[in-house]
């Protein structure tokens, strides 16, 4: 969905709920603004939290995925976070079966999905047990009554009904026979009853559509194009979320509706379009190959959560892009190696076991000498570990994991929306000084979503190449001749020639090359050499300097990389609205680091690292400029809450 942005929205007036999670100070309101439409009352908020919650099999990805849609066209800001469990299909109706999408969206600039929801929809028991810790007192719940019955509550340990034992009276419970309304509702399409149920997450589609007045014309439109070979399955889900739509506009429970304007105050003019991040690196990949002139070639083997990213660039042949699914992640990246040494951009996607296996062949790029992008989707581990939940403990791996001095660049993005910058900026490296580089994205990026303004063409940099085409050296006797291993001065990258490129044949393998002619060699100082001068090359790629935000003249840094940049900034905000003073700074280059970086952290008292790992940017700050970086850590496969960040911080700051 894309939307146009021209001019500020008006300003919200009223924070919905009792729940946490907006990105601006805590307590932070507005006067409630009122209108009635009809006979029910229309509030305006500021932001809404809403988390759909259900079966894997109960479409809750699907459910969250088009009210993130609609709400982009409609020109708010938000942040997602899909949350759904490792297997293809769980057992129903249990805990660990549960799958949820959270969304927060604004009429203003935020960071994160939200700490807590304000509307949580629980299909099932299990939903409703998996999730209520997260609700915040005076939250909107809204259950489907027709699973609150003996054998799906007992699966979950409900002795007796949580909606009638009074252990949700802190709630607004809305309950809500969503089974059954839906199969009255399909009864006209002689559905078997199976059938007609699983359009139910359509109904609560409807029915929160016009809760918040979404549009729902796309939503309508999509039903019809997913389901347009099967046109009596289409017209039934487009019946059933008409039929959520009207139960919300004329049933006495839902007595008040609810507006969020656009954030138009938030976005530059453009063009937007809601992103996730493996989307946005697939397409900031395509932007590189074009930008680059040059074929785009994926070898890739599927592995969550770096998939999608496999099955979007195998959609997009007519930009010269060619995907091969290999058979197991060794021979993915040796056929992306060999697409390099042929002269494409070249790239492979994995998540951290993948990056162990490729670890061999990443080596052989690093002696090679060969541009090649090696997108690493992070998930918690170790071993197959939690394949759909985020980490960030792949780093050191990332920096370190290869036989022998292997140094690499090694880069991440912030944002679902910064994956296609960052993408952009891995090609430059690897085909400016002619070297593998590894991206490190994470799950929570890849998954989750936020509107991205579409860049005009001319805004992308010229990452144009020149192959060799000609001898480059000339021996004593005069002869002119190929070396395949004499770099250039500035950059020390070597020259890329083509396979069957006249007069231009070079003998490559990973035996040592001799530096300049690339012939084997195992002399002692010419490997003490080439170790060093791959070093050298790395060190000197240029990044740009540290961005740090310091408006106050603070005592206390934080500094953090990656996935964290959502809520340690939604951190930040809170303790600067609370008349604390903060510092931030944020990494993309992890190797090497910004020039500055030392001299930025020495400006500090105390250094404070947030990281979803035990410390793996705070043991290399240490090592490196002998700072003594502060860890603040969290691995339990979500990402950070900006309350939980903003205590933690001001405890730092007070210590």
């Amino acid at each position: 969905m894309t939307s146009q942005v021209s001019s500020p929205a008006e300003q919200a007036d009223e924070t919905h709920g009792a729940g946490g999670g907006d990105d601006r100070a805590l307590g932070e309101q507005r006067a409630p603004l009122r209108r009635r439409a009809g006979d029910k009352e229309v509030r305006r908020l500021d932001r809404v939290i809403i988390r759909f919650a259900g079966d894997s099999g109960d479409g809750m990805q699907l459910t969250g995925d088009r009210f993130t849609s609609e709400t982009a066209s409609f020109g708010n800001d938000l942040s997602t976070l899909p949350n759904f469990p490792a297997e293809i299909r769980a057992p129903a109706g249990t805990l660990p079966g549960v799958s949820s999408f959270q969304l927060h969206f604004a009429d203003h600039d935020i960071l994160t999905p939200g700490d807590a929801p304000n509307v949580l929809v629980a299909m099932n028991p299990a939903a409703l047990k998996a999730n209520i810790g997260d609700v915040p007192r005076g939250a909107d719940i809204i259950v489907n009554t027709d699973e609150f019955t003996k054998r799906p509550m007992a699966k979950v340990g409900y002795q007796v009904s949580p909606l009638e034992d009074g252990s949700l009276d802190a709630y607004r419970i809305h309950p809500v026979p969503l089974t059954t309304l839906t199969i009255e509702a399909l009864k006209e399409f002689g559905l078997p009853r199976r059938e007609a149920e699983r359009s139910k997450n359509m109904f609560a589609l409807g029915l929160l559509s016009w809760m918040y007045h979404r549009p729902t014309e796309g939503t309508e439109r999509f039903l019809r194009v997913k389901f347009a070979k099967k046109p009596q399955i289409a017209e039934a889900n487009v019946a059933a979320f008409r039929a959520g739509w009207n139960f919300g506009e004329t049933t006495e429970d839902f007595a008040v509706s609810y507006e969020v304007a656009p954030a138009g105050a938030a976005f530059p003019p453009g063009t937007y379009r809601n992103i996730s991040g493996n989307l946005a690196l697939s397409y900031g990949l395509i932007a590189a190959g074009h930008q680059a002139e040059l074929p785009l070639y994926l070898g890739s083997y599927p592995i969550t959560p770096a998939s999608d990213i496999l099955h979007e660039l195998s959609k997009h042949k007519n930009f010269g892009v060619r995907t091969f699914q290999a058979e197991d992640e060794i021979a993915a990246i040796g056929a992306a190696l060999g697409a390099a040494f042929g002269g494409a951009l070249a790239v492979t996607t994995t998540s951290g076991p993948g990056v162990a296996l490729k670890s061999e062949t990443i080596g052989l790029a690093v002696s090679l000498e060969l541009p090649l992008l090696v997108v690493a989707i992070q998930r918690g581990g170790p071993s197959t570990g939690l394949p759909t939940k985020t980490e960030q403990a792949d780093l050191l791996q990332a920096m370190y994991g290869r036989n022998g001095e292997a140094p690499v660049p090694v880069l991440a993005p912030r944002t679902p929306a910064d994956c296609f910058d960052t993408a952009l900026d891995a090609a430059r490296i690897a085909l400016t000084y002619r070297t593998p580089v590894l991206l490190l994205s994470d799950g929570y990026l890849a998954n989750g979503s936020e509107p991205w303004r579409v860049p005009d063409t001319a805004e992308l940099p010229d990452l144009r190449v020149r192959f060799a085409t000609a001898a480059n050296h000339e021996l004593a006797d005069g002869t002119e001749v190929f070396w395949p291993y004499k770099r250039d001065p500035l950059t020390l990258a070597r020259p890329w020639a083509v396979p069957g490129t006249p007069g231009l044949e070079h003998r490559i393998g990973g035996i040592e090359k001799q530096d300049g002619t690339g012939n084997i060699s195992y002399d002692p100082a010419n490997h003490d050499f080439m170790v060093r001068t791959r070093q050298a090359k790395i060190d000197g790629i240029e990044v740009p300097a540290t961005g740090v935000d310091d408006p106050d003249g603070a005592r206390t840094l934080v500094l953090g990389w990656g996935s964290t940049y959502g809520p340690i900034t939604a951190a930040v905000r809170r303790l600067r609205a609370a008349g604390v003073p903060i510092a931030q700074a944020h990494l993309r280059h992890l190797n090497p680091f910004p020039r500055d970086l030392g001299e930025v952290l020495r400006r500090y008292d105390k250094v404070v690292v947030p990281e979803m790992n035990l410390g793996q940017l705070a043991t290399m700050i240490r090592a490196k400029y002998l700072v003594d970086a502060h860890s603040y850590n969290q691995v339990n496969g979500m990402p950070f809450k900006a309350e939980q960040l903003a205590t933690a911080l001001k405890e730092a700051i007070d210590a």
